[in-house]
């Protein structure tokens, strides 16, 4: 099954030329229109009838469409109600494909309900269904959707993303790089990441004002059991690089002011034998696993201490 029409610039002019409005760039709405490009995705999504993908920024429907020819089921989410229609003209043909118009985040730390219960309705057809989002991301969302991703409980096996560059910067960098921050850390902590290529404004319309890339993120299983308790993992690391020019020490020292002196503190970290004055953004996710996994443990053994009896 091929889609109708290809959308190309020209076409995607006269479409929002008949009706009257245009793209808004405040919704990150650049759609792809390199035909290749999205040959190049579907090769890399390596879809089948197990997968349920996840496409958020529908936008006109010019990738869903390619996506229900090879997957089990589409859900696609587009916020912008002006440009919903137009996916739904393309798509009301493909039975496999649920559009949902809402925007994909609850919140910044989560996904809306909406978006889960339709993926989750999917995933229940049969035991073999696993998740992948596939999608040209909103540069404005991009980020938030991955982290909240990686953060659910959801069986996704694979995302296969078009982001900013900058952000596939961030989520490749190295301790000690100027990019190098708690969202390297997140993912890196758990997944594979591969940086597939990096693409020039002139494949989109409307064009952006940076470059991008497609980026492919696959889950590191035994990457993910190191880290114990996610959800305090995940807190750990965003306090901790919330103040990544200071010395580690003096941060946690901050973060833990209620709950472990300074001496715990030190306690904690002298198995380590980190060098003074280190810097969380220094430290590999490996080791920053680890570090997170003993203040966890030596926040637990305070917690439990008897109190100190009565003076007096």
């Amino acid at each position: 099954m091929k889609p109708a029409e290809r959308q190309t610039r020209s076409m995607l002019m006269g479409l929002f030329e008949r009706h009257g409005f245009h793209p808004r760039t405040d919704l990150g709405q650049n759609f792809l229109i390199d035909l290749n490009l999205i040959d190049y995705i579907l090769t890399h999504a390596d879809l089948n009838e197990d997968d349920v993908v996840l496409e958020i920024g529908a936008g006109t429907g010019g990738l869903t469409t390619y996506l229900s020819s090879s997957a089990g089921a589409v859900v696609s989410v587009e916020v912008d109600h002006r440009v919903f229609p137009l996916v739904q003209q393309v798509t009301s043909h493909l039975p496999n494909v649920t559009l949902l118009n809402c925007d994909a985040l609850r919140n910044k730390n989560n996904l809306a309900d909406e978006v889960l219960e339709a993926v989750c309705t999917q995933l229940a057809v049969s035991p073999r269904r696993r998740l992948k989002l596939v999608a040209n991301l909103p540069y404005c969302i991009a980020t938030p959707v991955i982290s909240n991703l990686l953060a659910s409980e959801l069986p996704w096996v694979a995302m296969v993303v078009t982001i900013q560059w900058e952000l596939a910067e961030r989520i490749r960098a190295k301790p000690g790089s100027e990019h190098y921050g708690a969202l390297s850390v997140w993912i890196q902590s758990q997944c594979l990441v591969k940086v597939l290529r990096k693409l020039p404004p002139t494949v989109f319309w409307p064009r952006p004002q940076v470059d991008s890339a497609i980026v492919q993120i696959v889950p590191a299983p035994d990457r993910r059991e190191q880290i114990g308790d996610r959800a305090f993992f995940h807190d750990f690391v965003r306090k901790l690089f919330s103040q990544r020019r200071k010395y580690m020490r003096s941060v946690l020292v901050g973060m833990y002011r209620n709950e472990l002196s300074k001496t715990a503190i030190d306690e904690t970290l002298a198995p380590f034998e980190l060098k003074e004055g280190i810097r969380a953004d220094e430290l590999d996710s490996e080791v920053l696993v680890r570090l997170a996994r003993a203040v966890q443990q030596k926040l637990n053994r305070e917690g439990e201490a008897p109190a100190e009896p009565p003076t007096g």
